[in-house]
């Protein structure tokens, strides 16, 4: 009985540290900004088959759902990601999802030439100089790498950059402490005051 006390607690504790490891990274390098003209920037993920696969489908509604509805006619969604070795991009795979299976009728523009997160970032800065307000949207982890990526290219453009809706409580929730995990193992080159929760 106490190995399964002691066991459920230990399975509560993983799962309380997972969840608020996404929440804090969530809030991380994003400030609260006005303006009308938004952009919402959805990062692939490696898709070398014809569908978007299930990460990016995700990627996809959590960008969706990022868009303000009081601004959704000033907001465009871009989708970034090159294709892997062979077959479509990862943008694009990105974009016909949202457009025919969730019937996205809003502005959507492409960047598919990336190949990493860097890349995704550095080629996806043209089409944020006109904005207000920046979202970038993947699993928390890595939409805060992202940010530390978009705030060491172009600090100024960094300035915009709000809370995306990709991080929910309960939300993937039995995968929150191995995300965690992987999440530390991505973000161990940030520096300190990339790692500082904003809000």
């Amino acid at each position: 009985m106490r190995r399964r006390t002691g066991l459920a607690m230990a399975g509560a504790a993983a799962l309380a540290w997972g969840e608020w490891l996404n929440w804090s990274w969530s809030r991380t390098l994003v400030g609260k900004r006005e303006g009308a003209a938004e952009a919402v920037v959805v990062l692939g993920y490696r898709n070398p088959q014809a569908t978007a696969n299930f990460i990016n489908r995700w990627r996809v509604r959590a960008g969706l759902r990022s868009v303000t509805a009081d601004s959704a006619r000033a907001t465009r969604v871009i989708f970034s990601g090159g294709a892997p070795s062979s077959g479509a991009a990862e943008a694009q795979l990105l974009a016909d999802y949202a457009k025919s299976v969730l019937k996205f009728d809003g502005t959507v523009l492409l960047e598919d030439q990336s190949t990493t997160t860097w890349e995704n970032i550095t080629n996806v800065i043209p089409l944020l100089e006109d904005v207000d307000r920046i979202k970038l949207v993947s699993q928390p982890a890595h939409a805060l790498k992202a940010r530390a990526y978009l705030r060491r290219q172009r600090p100024d453009l960094a300035a915009r950059l709000v809370r995306a809706d990709d991080y929910r409580p309960g939300e993937w929730m039995a995968a929150k402490p191995l995300l965690a995990l992987y999440g530390l193992w991505t973000l161990r080159g940030l520096k300190a005051d990339e790692r500082k929760a904003s809000l």
